[in-house]
């Protein structure tokens, strides 16, 4: 993986956290949490620098993927030089994150870890050795109380190599590093689009990833552009544009005509359909969290 141009003090920053993670993690294999997105990304790549030999990507499929991030996933671990597993998880016939009352990035996660905590066994049934599993938690998430995930990975005592680390530091060393993704909105789970008691059913995940795609399509979001598109109690539709898209009402217009009513409301089976301003976790409950 070859590096871009930058300054020295960011390649220093760079070799004092490889040399962290080897120092913290002198076990035989190490699995990365890998979504695509900018943090898991930084922490593969930080990962495969520090044990370039036993370092593994995992992506756990679920509905809550959209398929455009599992390509991106792939093109990133191809960047980094590391190989790709896909994993099935099983989360979705969690009652309990089915229900999506607050706790479902809980057992989503409890689900993802407890299936990279076996990987090794689909990858090779030979392999043995001990493990460390890493995620891509920085130090902003630390401090967002909606974050419950945490739990999950405290209880499976998983390394976040990027805990000290705001999200502007991920973002300049994900450039220094040339990871093509450096520079994309946020991706959170389709799940996360879902007003807290609409239920987290595979229907209404398919139903989010149709309509944004749509959205994007028509509005030619670039990729650093911040949407979605919320389902809401009473099965109503809100679509969020970051400030860096065109005016809302100038959106909206774009919309109708190229027959927006007719995917949400005729073909996608929501009620009615709005829009705002994008605000991050804007539909998340706060889980008081015991770590």
């Amino acid at each position: 993986m070859s590096l871009s141009p930058d300054s020295g003090a960011t390649a220093t920053q760079i070799d004092r956290i490889v040399e962290q993670i080897r120092v913290d993690n002198p076990t035989q294999h190490h699995i990365v949490a890998f979504s695509g997105g900018v943090d898991s990304s930084l922490a593969l790549a930080l990962t495969n620098l520090a044990f370039p030999q036993t370092t593994k990507a995992v992506i756990g499929l679920s509905a809550a993927l959209p398929a455009t991030q599992l390509e991106l996933a792939r093109k990133v671990a191809s960047t980094v030089g590391v190989s790709l597993t896909e994993q099935q998880t099983n989360e979705g016939e969690n009652e309990d994150y089915i229900a999506n009352a607050g706790m479902s990035c809980y057992h989503c996660k409890t689900a993802l870890y407890t299936a990279l905590s076996s990987v090794l066994h689909h990858v090779d049934a030979h392999t043995t050795g001990t493990l460390t599993l890493y995620n891509g938690t920085n130090l902003d998430d630390l401090s967002d109380p909606t974050r419950v995930g945490l739990l999950a990975a405290s209880k499976f005592n998983v390394y976040s190599p990027l805990s000290k680390l705001p999200k502007v530091e991920v973002r300049k060393l994900a450039k220094h590093l040339g990871l093509p993704n450096h520079n994309y909105a946020a991706s959170p789970c389709l799940r996360s689009r879902l007003a807290f008691g609409v239920e987290a059913t595979s229907d209404h995940l398919r139903k989010i990833e149709t309509g944004e795609e749509f959205i994007r399509s028509v509005l030619s979001l670039p990729v650093e552009t911040d949407m979605r598109l919320r389902m809401l109690a009473g099965r109503k539709a809100m679509i969020e544009l970051g400030a860096s898209s065109t005016n809302l009402e100038e959106s909206r217009e774009k919309l109708k005509q190229a027959g927006v009513d007719s995917l949400l409301i005729d073909e996608l089976q929501f009620k009615a359909w709005d829009m705002r301003p994008f605000k991050s976790g804007s539909e998340a409950k706060v889980i008081e969290l015991k770590l």
